[in-house]
């Protein structure tokens, strides 16, 4: 006698949920042995604030989530204030809402055995729960694929192969087009076999035993191809075809995009394009005096940096690319599209620009305190005190923040220095330069690429083999820390009459010796600052220096550190890698 195989694909979308295990919530047991089926379980140790903070907002956040499973069977929640917590529930479509419940309470009662850590999963059959103290929700599309499968061979492993790979092909291409991204059927086959199978985002069963009502499933028909009535070339020639349409729009798009960089408005007003102004290359003229000497800010290789002040008094910044620069209409280019849009309170905001012939010009906002560098070791060498020091290091800490997670692609700027940051008039750090910045796609580690950037602030890794992340980035800030906390360049090899390879060297020997205090700018008043709050920013900057990627925290992670007490987690600093200014690696011992 046959039986039924029941298999059910459910997918997942953005779902954005906090999810909180409280150490005294009441725990129930599952209705169904099904519930108890267990694929995978997590606990890891971090650590919070304020524990009594935590499991208040923990067992809030489980509330909210068991409160939406009433009516959906997907839940996202989070807490913010104090020590937060974010979490996620998700039950099977195929659940009614009081054994979504229940599967819920069980594995909620299961997860007090992760006692009071903050970051917590686990997968059922019916369900998952899962909560973290930041936002994971980005991340959840990582892989971790699982499967559990019976230790049963069937005994006509051909029909049943051929049975559940057809249904599998089915619900991959029928599940997806549903409106709650859930579908299930069945088909007739032999022998009492199952399988599970997850992936963040999705889950996948098929069993010869029913774990869904039979009035629960659903007639794929409509869903799927009809591959009697679809010529199978005309299909093949229908995307080869959309496929050349979308690269001649794309073209078309780079080509207009080009056209209007190269010939600019000759109207009397600016012309709007997006965020950012396609500016008149003679007004930019006037408003700089004919860029005379006076209005110069700033020179560099790419070029100089001139006041410019218009008729409404309005003053901005003026960048003037060298074109004898290499890569300077590449650079020019790449700044404006990817940072026409961003606003962000410590990211320089890009307000328009010019491109005449051979006159690439960017317009920029004014910043009146100039950059970074001059008030520590220039010609204002002495006047920073140390809030305004550390408003700085948050400051670039949250600007980093939201280029690499909080926009909607990850930004990696790639040359993170000093004299790339600029000060307004209240001394907050803005973010500038972002000529060498590039995309860096979600589902990449990393981008190999050719090194571009200032040696003694990049990273061993992407200097010598070009391996390109947000942590390089990271790498970078914690020089910049390094820098303001000495007033000293990285560059700078002695210190108090002893030779070392560099800043990051020197820090670091005077953090195995317990000397941190010795590290600090001579020019600082002592009685500014706390010496344990010096040691706490000091041993943040050498974590985001170390050598191995993994260790080093992302931006995101690093501001909480510097807005809270500094949580490590497992991470234990290590002796960093040195790189001289001839690109050799100095590796120490540990």
């Amino acid at each position: 006698m046959k039986q039924v195989e029941n298999l059910r694909l459910s997918w997942l979308t953005t779902t954005l949920v906090v999810m909180v295990l409280v150490t005294n919530n009441a725990e129930s047991q599952p209705t169904a042995e099904r519930n108890s089926t267990l694929m995978f379980f997590q606990c890891t140790r971090n650590y919070y604030l304020n524990e009594e903070s935590y499991i208040t907002n923990l067992n809030a956040t489980l509330t909210k989530l068991r409160s939406q499973l009433t009516t959906s069977s997907n839940a996202e929640a989070h807490i913010t204030d104090g020590d937060a917590v974010w979490g996620i529930a998700w039950c099977r479509g195929y659940l009614s809402v009081p054994e979504c419940l229940d599967c819920f309470d069980y594995a909620v009662g299961q997860l007090k055995t992760c006692g009071s850590g903050n970051v917590a999963h686990v997968i059922y059959n019916d369900c998952n729960v899962r909560y973290e103290s930041y936002n994971f929700i980005p991340g959840y599309s990582n892989r971790a694929s699982r499967a559990l499968c019976d230790n049963v061979t069937s005994l006509q492993p051909t029909e049943f192969r051929t049975a559940a790979d057809k249904l599998l092909l089915d619900l991959q291409i029928a599940a997806p087009r549903t409106p709650n991204f859930y579908a299930a059927s069945t088909r007739q086959i032999a022998d009492g076999i199952s399988g599970r199978g997850m992936d963040n985002g999705c889950f996948m069963r098929y069993s010869s035993t029913p774990f869904f009502q039979q009035n629960q499933t659903m007639d794929l028909t409509s869903l799927l191809w009809n591959e009697d009535s679809i010529n199978k070339r005309s299909i093949i020639w229908g995307v080869v075809g959309g496929l050349s349409f979308l690269l001649l729009v794309i073209a078309f798009l780079l080509w207009r995009f080009r056209l209007r960089m190269a010939n600019r408005s000759q109207q009397d007003t600016p012309e709007q394009v997006g965020a950012a102004v396609n500016y008149n290359y003679k007004h930019l003229q006037l408003a700089t005096n004919n860029f005379s000497e006076e209005n110069i800010l700033g020179k560099g290789g790419y070029g100089e940096v001139f006041k410019a002040t218009f008729d409404d008094q309005k003053v901005v910044a003026v960048k003037k690319l060298n074109v004898g620069f290499a890569g300077a209409k590449v650079e020019f280019e790449n700044e404006i599209l990817l940072i026409s849009n961003i606003h962000h309170r410590n990211l320089l905001r890009l307000l328009g620009w010019s491109s005449e012939e051979s006159n690439l010009l960017l317009v920029l906002e004014f910043m009146p305190n100039g950059s970074l560098d001059t008030f520590l070791w220039g010609s204002k060498k002495g006047t920073l005190n140390w809030n305004q020091r550390y408003d700085i290091i948050l400051g670039i800490a949250k600007g980093l923040a939201h280029l690499h997670g909080e926009f909607h692609v990850k930004i990696i700027h790639r040359d993170i220095k000093s004299s790339n940051i600029l000060l307004d008039d209240d001394f907050q750090p803005k973010i500038a330069d972002f000529g060498l910045a590039r995309f860096q796609a979600a589902d990449q580690s990393h981008i190999t690429t050719k090194f571009a950037g200032t040696l003694g602030y990049t990273a061993p890794e992407y200097a010598l083999r070009g391996a390109l992340s947000d942590k390089v980035d990271t790498f970078s800030f914690g020089i910049v820390v390094l820098e303001i906390i000495s007033g000293r360049r990285c560059t700078d090899v002695e210190f108090n009459g002893m030779s070392t390879n560099g800043l990051l060297d020197h820090a670091w020997k005077l953090y195995e010796n317990k000397e941190y205090m010795n590290l600090v700018d001579e020019t600082m008043d002592s009685n500014q600052y706390e010496d344990k709050k010096v040691m706490e920013i000091t041993e943040i900057a050498l974590l985001c220096t170390q050598a191995a990627v993994s260790k080093r925290p992302n931006m995101a992670e690093v501001v909480w550190m510097l807005s809270n007490h500094p949580s490590f987690g497992d991470r234990q600093l290590i002796r960093p890698n040195f790189i001289d200014h001839n690109r050799k690696v100095h590796i120490r011992s540990l």
